[in-house]
């Protein structure tokens, strides 16, 4: 997760990445349209201009499906530029104006080998973009009445103990809820190391079958010393929000998947949002494969895998347990389904609000000058969100990262709302997350016209 999503061009971070200029080819259904304002989907609307295609030993097409929108033809040149720039295989971007969902293209491929195409609705493993409905979950709960946030959050989780002859923090009954919410709990990955992606470690240590799922990840941190005093400053924590997860699961008595999809998401209504695995034979129907690396094979790089005895895997399918990092990181979506959500929490009711107003300023509140990120900012980290106040209103926004994915979403102060999901990392991760950031809002720079129609009911 990276700080980025300024509404003002001359102040979005750059981060040192150039962008091809001048006119890019933009591939759909095979052809390539001549120019910006000649791109259209694949529907019954004409291209009415082509030219040869280019020579694809140097440049590599761009397969663009989904309703052709000629008015917003530069979000297609700006992501095939992008994807071809850094190598990635396929990718989505949907596109929200006033509670409509206008745009909604693929791009690329699903599964390179066998050629398969990125539908507009192809699904896609959300990574960190999934701490926003864990945050929205407790929200609702807190509005429920079923805690606080102020509460010590590890008072609801009194049947973790730690492990045999590890002595608990004292420190540990102070954190709260909205600590947990703010990454201000006490858990510092980088003085330390990040127990979701130490799963084979943590079983071994507790002396339980591997992977280690997420109670035995919290049984194992409760034995360890916190990195600071809960509340003095941020630090980024997954395990944060696989705490407040495991939270959910002891209020609600229903595991945390299953109360947050029939309490939350339905009420959204959001269909197709599951629970992401981490073997590729438990793909759910609809999603798209994995490349850790942008560029490179399914198969590469190879990692010894989670699951004993399984040997050397492919690092997307069995490097990480997803199943133990649903509350952090674990949850798959299209693009619409994601904006579905987005639109149901951001506060301008464009779209039925899932949170009540003083819910959702909370949500999004700066949190005291300690905690925020870094000190001095002009952005912070609320609950789920990183929070940028612009124009009298806000940009809200979450990236998105692992072995295989790269993910953002916005809520724009101006009433646009984007998701964009890729099944990639790129060589050069932090240039290729930076210049998704800065394309997409050229992209919206770029727009001719806006469409009338609403794409949502043809993606139920």
């Amino acid at each position: 997760m990276r700080p980025r999503s300024e509404g003002s061009k001359r102040s979005r971070p750059r981060a040192g990445v150039t962008r091809a200029g001048g006119t890019l080819p933009v591939w759909i259904c095979g052809v390539a349209a001549v120019s910006v304002s000649l791109v259209f989907g694949c529907s019954s609307k004409d291209v009415s201009t082509l030219v040869t295609p280019p020579d694809t030993t140097t440049v590599a097409p761009i397969v663009v499906t989904g309703v052709a929108e000629p008015g917003m033809a530069s979000y297609d040149t700006v992501i095939s530029s992008l994807m071809r720039e850094y190598n990635i295989p396929g990718g989505a971007v949907g596109v929200v104006k006033d509670g409509k969902l206008v745009f909604a293209h693929g791009y690329g491929y699903a599964d390179v080998a066998n050629q398969v195409s990125v539908k507009p609705d192809a699904l896609f493993r959300l990574a960190s973009l999934s701490k926003a409905i864990t945050a929205a979950t407790i929200l609702h709960l807190v509005e429920e009445g079923v805690l606080g946030l102020d509460d010590p959050a590890f008072s609801y989780l009194s049947d973790l103990s730690p492990p045999t002859g590890k002595t608990e923090d004292a420190r540990l009954s102070r954190i709260t809820i909205r600590q947990l919410l703010q990454h201000s709990g006490g858990w510092d990955r980088d003085a330390t190391f990040d127990p979701m992606f130490e799963s084979t470690m943590i079983a071994d240590s507790l002396g339980v079958a591997a992977p280690a799922s997420a109670d035995d990840v919290i049984r194992y941190m409760t034995g360890r010393p916190l990195d600071f005093d809960p509340g003095v400053r941020y630090a980024y924590s997954n395990f944060g929000y696989v705490v407040l997860g495991a939270i959910i699961q002891r209020l609600t008595g229903e595991p945390y998947v299953d109360y947050v999809k029939a309490q939350v998401l339905q009420n959204m209504g959001i269909q197709r949002m599951a629970q992401g695995h981490t073997l590729l034979k438990d793909s759910v129907p609809g999603e798209v494969r994995y490349y850790a690396v942008g560029g490179q094979g399914l198969d590469y790089p190879l990692v010894q895998s989670v699951f004993p005895g399984q040997g050397l895997v492919p690092q997307a399918y069995g490097g990480f347990y997803m199943e133990a990092m649903a509350a952090n990181g674990g949850w798959v979506s299209n693009t619409m389904d994601l904006l579905r959500f987005i639109t149901s929490v951001d506060g301008l009711h464009n779209r039925p609000q899932f949170l009540a107003d003083s819910t959702i300023r909370q949500m999004i509140a700066q949190p005291t000058a300690n905690n925020t990120w870094p000190p001095g900012s002009a952005y912070w980290y609320a609950m789920g969100w990183l929070v940028r106040p612009s124009n009298g209103d806000a940009n809200w926004w979450h990236t998105g990262g692992l072995p295989g994915t790269t993910t953002e979403m916005v809520r724009a102060y101006n009433g646009v709302e984007w998701v964009a999901l890729f099944n990639a990392r790129a060589v050069n991760d932090a240039g290729f997350t930076a210049a998704l950031d800065n394309s997409l809002w050229t992209a919206l720079q770029g727009v001719t016209s806006w469409p009338t129609t609403d794409l949502f009911p043809q993606y139920p």
